[in-house]
């Protein structure tokens, strides 16, 4: 997969998280969801980890993205890189239901997977 590829998927990630956190909040009922929201509902427990968890994808995408276009920029091989963004990317897939399980300190190991994988991209371009 290229790079590019992966840092499309990464951003439809994104997207996707965005999509769930709010739809959640309202209980998936689409005339809440597309109304004024003047009077919005209390989080359930389910809302606000899908809302902490696309808070913390909000921290990491900076820092992914600007690794991944350091990577094109820079030209070259940048198969390293992408294998490094693949390990991110499929750490930040599995972040979400881990985070939404609340199986004790899984979201954590799978966190530390996604930084392992920002690590891995940021060597090779040092």
């Amino acid at each position: 997969m290229t790079l590019t590829t992966i840092i499309l998927l990464v951003l439809a990630l994104y997207m996707v998280q965005l999509f769930l956190q709010e739809t959640s909040r309202f209980g998936f009922d689409l005339r809440s969801i597309v109304g004024k929201r003047d009077n919005l509902p209390e989080m359930s427990v389910v809302a606000g980890r899908l809302d902490r968890a696309k808070n913390n994808m909000r921290e990491a995408l900076p820092i992914f993205l600007a690794l991944a276009l350091l990577a094109l920029v820079r030209g070259g091989d940048t198969n390293e890189v992408a294998h490094a963004a693949s390990i991110f990317l499929i750490a930040r897939v599995v972040y979400v239901p881990a985070y939404v399980s609340g199986v004790p300190m899984l979201r954590s190991l799978v966190w530390l997977v996604g930084v392992a994988g920002l690590v891995m991209m940021a060597l090779p371009l040092i």
